[in-house]
């Protein structure tokens, strides 16, 4: 099995960064890029702010994209990445639709992803798309549950 390409989406959550020595080793083994992927949902967003202006929108667009190189390496910061090539990624969407899009375009080998992210509703939201991920992908995907995450029965 040849694995080249590997993507870490992530919110940059707690939670989420579970995935990411993961990640960073399976890059290194298989002499792999780790693509790190952000996705902003615009949606999220009374469609208010979006429609007062143009150069509204496009401005906020612009510091979240400045934003997000930081964001990365504040999140990698930690680990140690040496040797491993890092390409950063920030999409806008539906977070699961981006990420299997990403993946194709891309030629994703391995998904490596946390089972939860934000905590609350979000939470809930993440979990479901890695399901939606994992169901969805044309390639593996390998989840990483946090520790302090418990399975309670329904």
């Amino acid at each position: 099995m040849e694995i080249r390409n590997i993507l870490l989406p992530t919110d940059f959550s707690e939670q989420s960064e579970v995935a990411v020595p993961f990640a960073i080793d399976l890059a290194r083994r298989y002499h792999a890029k780790l693509h790190i992927l952000h996705v902003f949902d615009e949606n999220a967003f009374d469609p208010a702010f979006f429609s007062t202006a143009h150069d509204i929108a496009e401005e906020f667009f612009s510091r979240v994209r400045e934003g997000f190189e930081a964001e990365v390496d504040s999140y990698l910061e930690k680990y140690d990445t040496s040797g491993v090539g890092i390409v950063t990624a920030l999409a806008n969407g539906s977070a699961f639709a981006e990420i299997i899009k990403y993946a194709r375009a891309n030629t994703i080998d391995m998904i490596v992803m946390a089972t939860h992210g934000r905590t609350g509703l979000a939470s809930v939201l993440l979990g479901n798309v890695t399901e939606k991920v994992v169901h969805k992908a044309n390639c593996p995907v390998l989840t990483v549950r946090h520790p302090d995450y418990e399975f309670e029965p329904i």
